[in-house]
């Protein structure tokens, strides 16, 4: 994303209005949009390289692509945005829309021009209550200087934006479980296809896009696709919002070209491991993701080379794990939140997670046995992708098999000595 932190506006942490976000450069790229032709705005997106920021990293552009167009589309169209934020160990997006919560209007104005969609939806965690209070204030001061609402700067366009606040449940943050909870049902996934694009919310076609992805669109827009590749160090173009939690010496979030190293991310930034503690592993992109060790350090986080090792970059908010932090308890919490989190709605996933989860703890409390990890290894085949409803299940299971394979030893300990040597 282009810069528009800057220490002079932002060093109080309060969200910029719309007269400071102007004068740093903001709703050009709305600007710009409106004088183009909708497809074209599709077609720079997809030049740009830009993929989802949300975890999956589905190239944007093509995705657009998909949106019915012409005078026989239906409509109404609708743009969502989801900032339900509910991945253990991401906090990327709150940020973005507590400070620059007009860079997302923004961003969302071109991306609902591009696919010609008449209603938008910032689809907002229910416990995010200063974003939530940001956001209002942000959508009032967009309508008022007619970036929202009717003929948008004398365009001919017309885009309604609504704030709408979660129920709260990991769920809503599936794309499918979130147009269901939009609609005031429950927040189950649905079957595809028909996938969104094509019937969505309310049975329209619809586009649902992350929090980071959209804060992109409009820089693309305003500067074009080449100077958004060239923000990078990888074949994905533009830069990334990156995190670290756990025992690093500075947790926190930083904006780093794309492809930037694990390495550089863990000792530059978050300042490296605490006193007296190692690094053992970590899970690269939130909870949902497969661990990655020493040897995977000088990797390029992108999508593609966190791929090519066995893990996926998801959000790009590493959490770390040291080598005092008992991996089968660090697994165990969070097999206990997805399997809490868990609609109910295939039995790879209800039933599976909480087995899951009860072995874990058994294992933990010094009750475990031999044969209890060939049954976690059956649950975590058991809930691949292609066995449920939608991803929830598949990503439950990534830190577990990842954590079988590089930390059996850990598993076994518990098992032999019957105790957590940890405690």
């Amino acid at each position: 994303m282009e810069k528009v932190l800057t220490k002079d506006v932002q060093a109080d942490h309060s969200a910029l209005d719309i007269k400071r976000y102007e004068l740093a450069g903001g709703y050009q790229g709305v600007r710009k949009a409106l004088k183009m032709a909708p497809n074209d705005v599709v077609e720079v997106v997809k030049q740009s390289g830009l993929r989802g920021r949300g975890g999956a990293g589905f190239p944007t552009g093509l995705k657009w692509s998909f949106v019915p167009r012409g005078a026989n589309a239906p409509h109404p169209k609708y743009l969502c945005c989801n900032a339900d934020e509910m991945e253990p160990g991401t906090f990327k997006d709150r940020l973005l829309m507590e400070e620059t919560p007009h860079q997302l209007i923004e961003g969302m104005i071109c991306a609902a021009y591009a696919i010609e969609a008449d209603v938008a939806y910032i689809f907002l965690r229910g416990e995010y209550f200063l974003s939530a209070e940001r956001l209002r204030k942000a959508l009032a001061e967009a309508y008022e200087h007619n970036y929202l609402g009717k003929n948008i700067l004398g365009s001919g366009y017309n885009l309604e934006m609504h704030l709408h606040l979660s129920g709260g449940r990991y769920m809503c943050g599936e794309e499918t479980g979130l147009l269901n909870a939009l609609e005031g049902k429950r927040a189950n996934p649905r079957t595809k296809p028909p996938f969104p694009q094509i019937s969505g919310l309310f049975g329209k076609p619809t586009i649902v896009q992350n929090v980071e992805t959209l804060c992109n669109v409009h820089h693309i827009i305003k500067n074009g696709p080449d100077w958004f590749k060239g923000l990078s160090k990888s074949e994905d173009g533009g830069t990334k919002l990156y995190g670290a939690s756990g025992k690093v010496k500075r947790p926190g979030v930083w904006e780093l070209p794309m492809g930037t190293t694990i390495r550089e991310i863990l000792e530059e930034h978050a300042g490296g491991m605490k006193e007296g503690l190692k690094f053992r592993g970590l899970l690269p992109g939130g909870a949902s993701t497969d661990f990655l060790v020493e040897e995977h350090l000088d990797l390029k986080m992108d999508f593609t080379e966190v791929q090519k090792a066995g893990s996926r970059m998801g959000t790009g908010t590493m959490i770390v794990m040291d080598d005092r932090t008992c991996p089968v308890g660090f697994v165990k919490n969070l097999e206990h939140f997805f399997a809490q989190e868990s609609c109910g709605w295939c039995t790879p996933c209800w039933s599976g997670l909480s087995w899951a989860e009860n072995m874990l703890q058994s294992i933990e409390g010094g009750q475990g046995q031999e044969s209890d990890l060939d049954r976690l290894a059956f649950i975590c085949r058991m809930a691949a992708p292609g066995n449920t409803f939608c991803a929830l299940a598949p990503g439950a299971v990534e830190p577990l098999q990842s954590a079988l394979n590089y930390f059996r030893e850990d598993f076994e300990r518990h098992i032999h000595e019957k105790r957590c040597p940890w405690r």
